[in-house]
């Protein structure tokens, strides 16, 4: 994606052009520095302003310390604190602030990018800052490894072959929504689990997936979390958490 609006040139001195800075949405995947792209790791050690999103009351913030090892050490930090509602949206007001904070930079040349984690346009808060400031300022994505994928991976379940359909699904959906988009799916991500995990045990539990569900929390992460739905204990799940499901259970030929 890129901005369609002043894309020009500046002088700023004698003979000195400059175009306004680019905002990079850095993807820097599920959690394991190491499943950074080359791309953004030789990014982020060039970059000279480093935007990251915090969740109000929240310290660092979850893409800083994916990234944190990485950055360059004389980078400006611009710390973008979100507060999440109960339905983990931020709302207008919090964006605008975060947008209008990042322009300032862009507005002075500066290149700025925005640590993502997973992937920049999957679920992330980076296509909301992002829609505000493609008309005025170049924007570039450095895509980045799924959750989704990063999960799959380390319980080594194929999410898709052949002509399987795939579907992403959020737990905030309404039940019988819910229910109606895992029928019609063969593999299933299931994102944003936190406290709609009652709900959706009787959903899988009523399609008769229940045990072919995996529970995955904090997927690559050092506190890594991966057991069978049905084996995991009623209690309070983190939001950042996934179900995977798929009706096959493995990849036949």
């Amino acid at each position: 994606m890129s901005g369609a609006g002043s894309t020009t040139g500046r002088l700023i001195g004698p003979g000195r052009l400059i175009g306004p800075g680019r905002l990079i949405g850095l993807g820097l995947g599920p959690g394991d520095p190491e499943l950074i792209t080359l791309k953004a790791a030789r990014l982020l050690g060039s970059l000279g302003v480093i935007a990251h999103i915090r969740a109000a009351g929240a310290a660092g913030g979850m893409a800083l310390n994916i990234a944190r090892g990485l950055i360059a050490p004389e980078a400006v930090l611009v710390e973008i604190e979100m507060p999440m509602r109960d339905d983990r949206s931020p709302g207008a007001a919090a964006y605008d602030a975060g947008a209008a904070a990042i322009a300032a930079h862009l507005a002075e040349g500066r290149d700025v990018g925005l640590l993502c984690e997973g992937d920049p346009l999957t679920f992330g808060s980076f296509m909301y800052l992002a829609a505000r400031l493609s008309g005025r300022f170049p924007v570039e994505v450095v895509p980045g490894i799924t959750s989704m994928a990063g999960a799959a991976a380390r319980i080594g379940l194929p999410l898709a072959a052949r002509t399987d359909c795939l579907a992403m699904i959020p737990a905030t959906l309404p039940e019988p929504e819910l229910a109606a988009r895992i029928a019609a799916a063969d593999g299933m991500a299931i994102l944003k689990i936190g406290r709609h995990l009652p709900k959706l045990r009787r959903v899988l539990e009523d399609a008769g997936l229940l045990a072919r569900a995996w529970y995955v929390e904090r997927a690559t992460w050092p506190g890594e979390r991966i057991l069978k739905l049905a084996d995991l204990p009623d209690e309070a799940v983190p939001y950042f958490s996934l179900i995977l499901v798929h009706r096959r259970g493995e990849a036949t030929a």
